[in-house]
């Protein structure tokens, strides 16, 4: 019996003839820094292992030292191991949430298959990044987004917060910022921003479920929301027209004027304190006014601001032109461009992850005729997500310089939940896989079967999808 699981596992052993196992009226064992979640995750009671009492199962979690997702998960008659170091763990409650949910032939929704799973990932990086500044998404929605990534073991979310068009984070010193550009988005369509409680939120949200978030402030482009709040930041020192277009390109902060420095530590030292994790985006991308020499300078000092926060710099591609410091992480992006300046970079030592607009770009349309989407990466469909080797995608890139794979949805056109999910299904599962299995084990017609299993989850959660031919006949 194959198991429709997404990602597909390193190594899956079903037990022929071994007794099927029914959560309904288990406990759960687990440690207190997983209990909690853990008791959430699976609708369990915990207990004391020495306590199961009448129990008719016992879900035992067991976390070891160190850092790694690894993990093992094993079913056996009455009880449920899942072991691995904490985040491990929780990658293993992913799986058995998913083989609870699922029905299966022999098993029921409910009833989990007598099985050994021993998984891992192929990359460390595994992220999504979401456009909340073209049109805004709350907290509601970036929370199930957060469950929609926990289920297929992502691990990254990078959350794009400023562009021409609206600024979405809450900057204490500088009020103006939310209260005038925290109201506009493309086509006037309503704003929003995330209150600084609301972005701790969430980070803690996804903490618990094994996520990083990633803030990025874009600069020293798509800057306008800037520049329409605040007028010392513009050359003529008014303020901008507010721009609601999805034209690119056309806005720029200058290194020589002096409101820019000081405006960038004080938003990056708030959202550095915000954010546990490591990096912070500094953006960089599609600066196409500013001369190689006054862009190399500008990324310069974004790059000794965030060190100054005591983080690591993520820039797009763009910026591999200009130097940078040993721990930063480059995201190619524009699957259109030459990669070798990312080539050079990271043969001097920085780190990349892979988010080509052809393959994982999602907002792309599924084909000409798709009524969301943009097509400047071509018309990107789930076997375009799916069948390509990140390791393979650069020959010349050096192979231990790529981390991991990242996932985007831009907002240009996307403006409701359903818009966001109809964009996100299945091609997200696709992405998370390539980033998770290893390439030697994936087929896409096997993949394809699954997803089809997986839908009995959207569905569930009220998620929107593209019923891809690809993928549904």
């Amino acid at each position: 019996m194959p198991l429709p699981l997404v990602p597909l596992p390193r190594h899956v052993q079903l037990h022929d003839g071994g007794a099927s196992v029914a959560l309904d009226g288990a406990v759960l064992v687990a440690p207190p820094g997983v209990a909690g979640h853990a008791s959430g995750m699976l609708g369990l009671a915990l207990t004391e292992e020495t306590d199961l009492g009448g129990a008719s199962c016992a879900v035992v979690i067991s976390v070891e030292p160190g850092e790694g997702e690894e993990y093992t998960l094993r079913v056996r008659e009455n009880r449920i191991e899942v072991t691995g170091a904490e985040r491990g763990v929780l990658r293993g409650l992913v799986t058995l949430v998913q083989l609870r949910d699922l029905d299966l032939p022999g098993a029921p929704a409910g009833v989990v298959p007598a099985v050994e799973i021993a998984d891992g990932p192929r990359f460390g990086y595994r992220g999504l990044m979401v456009d909340i500044a073209r049109h805004f998404f709350d907290v509601p929605v970036l929370e199930r987004v957060i469950d929609l990534m926990a289920l297929y073991q992502l691990n990254v979310l990078h959350l794009h917060l400023t562009d021409d068009q609206g600024w979405r984070i809450e900057i204490p010193g500088r009020p103006e910022l939310t209260d005038i550009s925290g109201a506009t988005a493309v086509g006037g369509a309503p704003g929003g921003f995330l209150t600084s409680d609301d972005y701790s939120h969430l980070v803690r949200y996804a903490g618990q479920r094994g996520i990083d978030v990633v803030p990025e402030i874009d600069m020293p482009g798509h800057t306008n929301a800037a520049m329409h709040a605040i007028g010392e930041l513009t050359e003529t020192g008014h303020p901008t027209p507010v721009d609601t277009s999805i034209e690119v390109g056309n806005s720029m902060l200058r290194l020589g004027n002096p409101a820019v420095a000081p405006f960038l530590a004080e938003v990056f030292g708030h959202v550095a304190a915000l954010t546990p994790g490591r990096f912070l985006h500094v953006g960089g991308d599609e600066v196409l006014k500013m001369d190689r020499e006054e862009y190399a300078g500008f990324i310069e000092l974004l790059t000794r601001v965030v060190a100054e926060t005591g983080k690591s710099p993520m820039l797009w591609g763009e910026a591999a032109v200009a130097g940078l410091p040993g721990d930063a992480l480059i995201q190619l992006w524009d699957s259109t461009k030459d990669p070798a300046p990312i080539v050079a970079a990271a043969e001097k030592g920085a780190t990349v992850v892979l988010s080509p607009g052809s393959r994982v770009y999602l907002d792309m349309q599924y084909h000409e005729d798709y009524p969301l989407g943009l097509h400047w990466a071509g018309y990107v469909e789930t076997r375009d997500t799916y069948e390509w080797d990140p390791l393979e995608y650069a020959p010349d890139l050096p192979a231990d310089a790529v981390v991991g794979v990242e996932a985007a949805i831009w907002t240009e056109t996307i403006v409701t939940e359903d818009d966001l999910y109809t964009m996100l299904l299945p091609r997200l599962a696709a992405a998370a896989e390539v980033a998770w299995s290893a390439q030697e084990n994936r087929d896409f017609d096997d993949f394809a079967s699954r997803v089809r299993a997986q839908t009995q989850l959207w569905r569930e959660r009220g998620l929107a999808f593209h019923p891809s031919p690809e993928v549904f006949g």
